[in-house]
């Protein structure tokens, strides 16, 4: 056993060392380096003391040699080219539900209006117990469940379900399923809006548009702009929405590298919410497109940002398609705010060093103190009013706010990674869909009685056996209470009814609105 585990580290070691060697080294020996690559890799297959996986083994070797460059160069095997895609475009093929998995069975929790589901009958509550005749095998992985259900738009799925202990056979058409990147929206005051963006896509400005005509046509003149765990993605899609708050030729961007050109991208007459009061919401996994957007507002003195420093990703990255299908994502350019600042955070070549700098932020106090020392003068930049920014490490907000901990415990961190909130709610809201007109009435009607939440912990001791951690946790019951609400209202109105629930009690939400005053 640990022969293997040295093994498997050290030959992707010794695979990395050979590939940097012979880059460094074009004129290493008097073959061509390629050849030589491709003789080594022969040697271990047919050599090596233990069987030897050539293709995992390369695409480990890979991302090694390419994370010596840096961070976010990232080899992409063919396999996972068509999720990426369809990530990057914002749609893929499919029947058009959301679910979640209870051992054996999928358990539909929404349904998108308009899709191939909801047009062949599909409901919130059904329960899919097999795809193509083929019944799930115990302990299913999502993956699994997803591939079965995705495939290419006009080709034929059959399902069997279970609705009220009745069985149903469909059999249907996959058609193209939008993937929301605007994933909430909805007024808070008279005046007040919120907009959720949960990464970008081609179609981000686009649905971002729509759902800001809409608050307008309800009176929005202050709007909350919602980046938190916002993960980036399409530039453009994030430099399209600065757009729409900034005046005309104002800068929002600007991308440059050795090999790729100076390209700056400006603000144009487009600017329909220009008006609008604005306020982004960020937080340490806010990154990439998300810190451009952000960047660009605050370098133009144009909104307030809210909340705890970004996760510091300034590297431009463009996907290069290789022969085989698979695809290679290589840094080409860093980014540099209006004002100058590039925030890519340091990076000294090691990987999981770089990739530790999250849970170091939870060490050292971060997230619940400002910290000073990321206010560095050689890094000091001002913006055209006279605000003080940094550069160097992310974006840091105009006002902090504590990463929210009452009532957190490794409870209520387990009863989330186990789906327990889902599994009660599913069954506790399938003869509640229609109680409620809309999530606004919902959260001022409901609350979670004590009644409810000793039923919800007792299901919790029956499936889950934790019984011990019950009696420890006492003071996560209002937590509890809070994310079970939250659930209930995602369940019936997806995650439009999550975010009107979950924000309520917000922190950063609260100081967005006493900003505003």
């Amino acid at each position: 056993m640990k022969i293997n585990k040295i093994t498997s580290y050290l030959i992707p070691l010794l695979y990395c060392s050979i590939v940097i060697l012979l880059i460094s080294n074009p004129d290493l020996g008097c073959e061509s380096n390629d050849h030589k690559f491709n003789e080594i890799i022969d040697l271990i297959e047919n050599s090596y003391v233990d069987t030897v996986n050539s293709n995992n083994l390369f695409e480990v070797t890979i991302n090694d040699m390419l994370h010596k460059l840096d961070p976010h160069s990232h080899y992409i095997p063919a396999r996972s080219v068509k999720l990426m895609n369809e990530m990057t475009q914002g749609r893929f093929g499919g029947i058009g539900i959301s679910f979640f998995l209870f051992r054996d069975t999928v358990c539909i929790i929404n349904v998108i209006p308009g899709s191939p589901a909801m047009r062949n009958g599909l409901k919130a509550g059904d329960k899919i117990i097999s795809v193509n005749n083929k019944k799930f095998e115990l302990n299913i992985t999502n993956e699994k469940v997803m591939n079965l259900l995705k495939g290419i738009e006009g080709t034929e799925v059959s399902l069997t379900l279970v609705r009220e202990n009745e069985k149903i056979k469909k059999t249907f058409k996959r058609g193209s399923i939008p993937i929301e990147s605007v994933v909430a929206s909805y007024m808070i005051t008279k005046e007040v809006g919120y907009i959720k963006i949960n990464q970008f896509t081609v179609s981000t400005s686009l649905e971002f548009s729509i759902q800001a005509s809409k608050l307008k046509q309800q009176g929005l003149k202050k709007l909350i702009l919602d980046l938190r765990d916002n993960g980036g993605g399409v530039l453009t899609g994030a430099t399209e929405i600065a757009d729409l708050f900034l005046s005309a030729g104002k800068p929002i961007v600007e991308t440059k590298g050795e090999n790729s050109p100076l390209q700056t991208y400006y603000a144009t007459e487009k600017s329909p919410l220009i008006d609008v009061d604005l306020v982004l919401l960020i937080n340490l996994e806010t990154a990439s497109a998300s810190e451009i957007l952000a960047g660009a507002i605050q370098d133009n003195d144009r909104g307030l940002v809210i909340g705890r420093r970004s996760f510091g990703k300034g590297l431009v990255q463009e996907d290069k398609q290789l022969n085989d299908g698979s695809n290679l994502r290589l840094t080409i350019a860093r980014y540099y705010t209006p004002t100058g600042r590039c925030i890519q955070k340091p990076y000294s070549g090691d990987y999981d060093s770089y990739n530790q700098d999250i849970i170091n932020r939870y060490e050292n106090g971060e997230m619940y103190l400002i910290d000073s020392s990321q206010f560095i003068d050689s890094l000091k930049f001002i913006t055209p009013k006279g605000r003080v920014v940094y550069g160097g490490g992310g974006i840091m907000p105009d006002i902090f706010v504590p990463y929210e901990t009452l009532g957190v415990s490794s409870f209520y961190s387990e009863l989330r990674s186990l789906n327990a909130f889902r599994t009660f709610v599913f069954n506790y809201v399938k003869d509640k869909r229609n109680k409620w007109s809309s999530p606004q009435q919902f959260n001022e009607e409901f609350n979670v009685t004590s009644s409810l939440l000793n039923t919800f912990l007792n299901f919790i001791k029956l499936n889950y056996k934790l019984e011990k951690q019950i009696k420890k946790n006492q003071a996560s019951r209002d937590l509890i209470a809070q994310r079970m609400k939250a659930e209930i209202a995602s369940q019936i109105w997806g995650e439009q009814g999550f975010y009107q629930v979950i924000n309520t009690e917000n922190e950063d939400i609260k100081e967005a609105m006493k900003a505003f005053n």
